[in-house]
């Protein structure tokens, strides 16, 4: 079975812009509904199950793919750091939610912890 194999990207750079644009679509899917809490929740349910099967075509190959220079531990730590940016980006622009110093320093505690993930001892 044939299998597709990125070659337009730097094999580093590729998954990181694929779970950029992966963890967008998950966080309309999560949390864009908010906006519309009358809306009949199993429709919602229905349209993120739709939006994340999008989610889906570009997590698992950014995995598959930077798994061949990434460790599974580096990628889903890369994952959840990028979670956490979208999500501020989001909350902010999106939601209309004030970031405050307490998740600043949770963030930046997060980020220690992918240091010493990425750090080689």
């Amino acid at each position: 079975m044939p299998t597709i194999s990125p070659q337009v990207l730097s094999p580093h750079v590729l998954p990181i812009l694929m779970l950029f644009a992966s963890n967008v679509f998950m966080t309309f899917a999560w949390y864009g509904h908010l906006k519309f809490k009358e809306s009949w929740l199993p429709a919602v349910v229905l349209v993120s199950w739709g939006i994340a099967f999008f989610e889906y075509w570009l997590a698992v190959p950014a995995n598959r793919w930077g798994s061949a220079v990434y460790s599974a531990a580096q990628l889903k730590t890369m994952q959840e750091v990028i979670t956490l940016v979208v999500f501020a980006a989001f909350s902010v622009l999106y939601l209309k939610e004030p970031l405050g110093w307490n998740h600043g320093l949770g963030f930046a505690l997060i980020a220690a912890g992918a240091f010493f993930i990425f750090h080689k001892w």
